[in-house]
């Protein structure tokens, strides 16, 4: 895979962190978990392809051994907040100096630096800070955010192994490692460079809600239909509009312009009124194969069955059953191959992965008993 060879650490966290861990065990990356000693719970919802270690970060011993281990290591993801490594002793200027070449990637919500380094937060507050909130939503209401997917993952998960990914190139060439300051508000919010940089061209000029991108047009909205379900409709274009017209089974002639945006509402109704006639699998069978730009609002139940993602094997079955996403992008030579298996368990690779790393039986142990690490096999190996 494209990223056979490379050895990860990611301290465990909460979402952003794991997801990006993933991404890379995806891609072959082998990607080691750090979890805590003392975990709550038994493994981590996104730890698919990744081994776990268990450690005491605030002991000596525990540590120690990160110490050691981010000697052999390409890449380090932590995800806490300003301050928090540099007081165990784990800054970059600590763990660089030891492997000049590592990658010490920091994931956090508001960045290194700022008023908000320190402070706690969440993907809504990220979102809220990059600016692009106050676009999210409908007029006259409290602006409304896509569960936690645009800062958390998008900003945060995805923009940090894209940088990950460039420094390690980057390093084919100089040699040197460096570190990574990804703040997921600037993630958000670099994600939204189309909305900033078209504030200007008239696409943002009406009230949240009402403009042509964001849920006032007509043609660029979702509708019920008879059945209790949805359709997207996303049919800008003059072209696709008629063939939206044509399924519908309107006349042009008896509406007002497409781009008439005074008269949007007034469409919307026409349309919402027409979309309420049929079901949704009615309505796909108008609009599949045709260039209407319609399609229908899947759920997590019918996704994968879905016969475009199904010819694509776009979704993916673990050996338990589990449903998820295929990796994306696609490569031609070098697909990622997802591991199917179970997540593992915190700490059940704690003892392979310190005796690979050149720790003797008895310093394992000794590290045990200290509580230092923390050993957790499953129960059909005990």
């Amino acid at each position: 895979m494209a990223l056979a060879g490379v050895q990860v650490l990611e301290l465990a966290g909460l979402a952003p962190a794991p997801f990006c861990g993933m991404i890379l065990a995806d891609f072959g990356a082998k990607v080691i978990r750090v979890d805590k000693a003392k975990s709550s719970v038994a493994s981590d919802t996104l730890a698919r392809g990744k081994r776990s270690i268990a450690l005491d970060l605030k002991s000596p011993g525990g540590v120690s051994v990160l110490k050691k281990l981010c000697k052999r290591a390409d890449v380090l993801i932590e995800p806490f907040r300003h301050g928090v490594m540099e007081n165990l002793g784990l800054g970059p200027d600590v763990l660089l100096k030891e492997n000049p070449q590592l990658i010490y990637a920091r994931l956090t919500g508001y960045g290194q630096s700022g008023k908000f380094a320190r402070s706690a937060g969440h993907d809504l507050n990220y979102v809220s800070l990059s600016g692009l909130l106050s676009k999210l939503g409908k007029n006259n209401e409290a602006p409304t955010f896509p569960l936690n997917l645009l800062a958390d993952f998008a900003g945060g998960s995805y923009i940090c192994a894209l940088g990950i990914a460039m420094s390690l190139f980057e390093r084919t060439k100089s040699g040197q490692g460096q570190v990574i300051d990804s703040s997921m508000v600037e993630g958000a919010a670099y994600l939204g460079s189309f909305v900033y940089k078209t504030q200007n061209a008239g696409l943002w000029s009406l009230p949240r809600g009402e403009n042509l991108l964001d849920g006032g047009a007509p043609f660029y909205s979702t509708y019920i239909t008879s059945d209790g379900k949805y359709m997207a409709v996303g049919a800008i274009e003059p072209q696709f509009y008629e063939e939206l017209l044509k399924g519908l089974d309107l006349d042009t002639s008896d509406l007002p312009g497409q781009m008439s945006y005074t008269e949007w509402p007034k469409l919307k109704k026409v349309i919402i009124g027409r979309f309420l006639e049929k079901t949704q699998a009615q309505w796909c069978e108008v609009f599949d194969g045709t260039d209407a730009c319609v399609t229908p609002v899947l759920t997590f139940d019918n996704v994968a069955a879905h016969p475009h993602n199904k010819e694509r094997g776009s979704f993916v079955c673990s050996d338990e059953g589990e449903v998820s996403p295929r990796p994306a992008p696609v490569f031609s030579r070098t697909p990622a191959v997802p591991a199917m298996g179970r997540d593992p368990l915190v700490g059940e690779h704690t003892y392979e992965v310190l005796s690979e790393n050149g720790f003797s039986a008895k310093e394992i142990s000794d590290l045990q008993v200290s509580g230092a690490i923390a050993l957790n096999k499953p129960k059909s190996q005990l």
